[in-house]
């Protein structure tokens, strides 16, 4: 059944959330045989059962129940994370510690600006964005955000920027804040689909025309890009940090700043708390950050500890200055406590 499926809907991926009995079905998908190439990813599910049965899920597929929503998230977290993790209550995703004792709307506005800067750093697609992306993007609220894909269903897809000034209710101002961070692949113009704000344009295509070359032809071009000398460019207007910034975003165009894709494999012989013994050495993932240390996730049900003193062969004040969220480890069992379901770990001299 699976293998028909793969060739039926041409699959190239596939997704499985890192709950119960992941590594049991990621073992059974990765055995198969398919007439293709199938790449398998454990993805996190953190949120999952929370965005299945929220309101937004409901409005984005009526007609189906919440196991089908839970599997459309699991999905679309391989493809476009952001998009599909900006539609959780930040609270929901679970990482990080006390978040219950700290007042609730100064947490709120702390996660919700930081979601907020993770989608402007990456930009988002102004012809597939749902609303719920479209209303973190600086400048834009829900109204508008719900005005920008209204006018999407009954125009079509957006063919550049400045089409966004004939939405209704979004102004010079709202234009200014927005533009820069959102995107349009095969744009007519190649700056749209760039971090280079349309007031900047002219100034790109100065450089274009010096270097007797198309803006097209600058974008992505490391070697004409360094015998650009910003300072020519330089106005009351246009300081040199901003010059500076638009080199780097002509360097690196798009919005997708995920670089190739390590595949962490677990260690095949543990697949239950029983298996782990005292001294050995496996492979893991960073799954949460706590101040007393990090829990990594090495394959089984229970996450391991790794407590701050054993986190490195020097004193650490902060985790964080050592390991971030879902990197890859590799991690020594100090101790077992099969009753309490607990394991200590240490990375120190591994």
């Amino acid at each position: 059944k699976v293998s028909k499926l793969v060739s039926t809907y041409n699959i190239d991926a596939i997704a499985i959330g890192n709950g119960t009995a992941s590594r049991e079905t990621e073992r059974f998908i990765a055995n198969l045989r398919y007439d293709r190439e199938v790449k398998v990813f454990v993805v996190s599910e953190n949120g999952a059962s929370v965005y299945s049965a929220s309101k937004t899920a409901r409005e984005e597929f009526p007609e189906y129940d919440v196991t089908v929503r839970g599997a459309v998230s699991i999905g679309r977290r391989l493809s476009d994370p952001l998009a599909e993790l900006v539609k959780i209550d930040p609270k929901s995703i679970g990482v990080g510690q006390y978040q219950h004792d700290v007042d609730q709307s100064k947490l709120k506005r702390s996660l919700d600006q930081t979601v907020e800067s993770c989608v402007n750093l990456v930009g988002v697609n102004l012809n597939t964005a749902s609303k719920h992306l479209l209303m973190y993007v600086s400048g834009l609220g829900e109204s508008l955000a719900q005005n920008i894909v209204d006018y999407r269903t009954e125009n079509g897809a957006f063919r550049a920027r400045a089409a966004l000034k004939k939405v209704p209710r979004l102004g010079e101002k709202a234009f200014e804040q927005c533009a820069g961070f959102l995107r349009i692949p095969n744009a007519e113009n190649p700056l749209d689909n760039s971090a280079v704000h349309p007031e900047s344009y002219p100034v790109v295509e100065r450089m274009a025309k010096d270097l007797k070359c198309s803006v097209k032809e600058l974008i992505s071009n490391k070697l004409l890009i360094d015998t650009i000398d910003i300072n020519r460019y330089k106005t009351d207007t246009v300081g040199i940090e901003t010059l500076t910034d638009i080199l780097h975003e002509l360097e690196k165009p798009a919005r997708d700043p995920r670089t190739k894709v390590q595949v962490l494999e677990f260690d095949p012989n543990i697949r239950s708390i029983n298996d782990v013994k005292e001294g050995m050495i496996l492979p893991g993932i960073v799954t949460n950050i706590t101040n007393f240390g990090c829990f990594v996730d090495f394959g089984i049900k229970e996450n391991g500890l790794v407590h701050i003193s054993e986190l490195a062969d020097r004193f650490v004040s902060n985790p964080t200055d050592v390991v971030s969220l879902h990197q890859h480890v590799k991690v020594k069992v100090l101790s077992v406590d099969l009753e309490r379901k607990r394991i200590q770990l240490s990375m120190k001299g591994v």
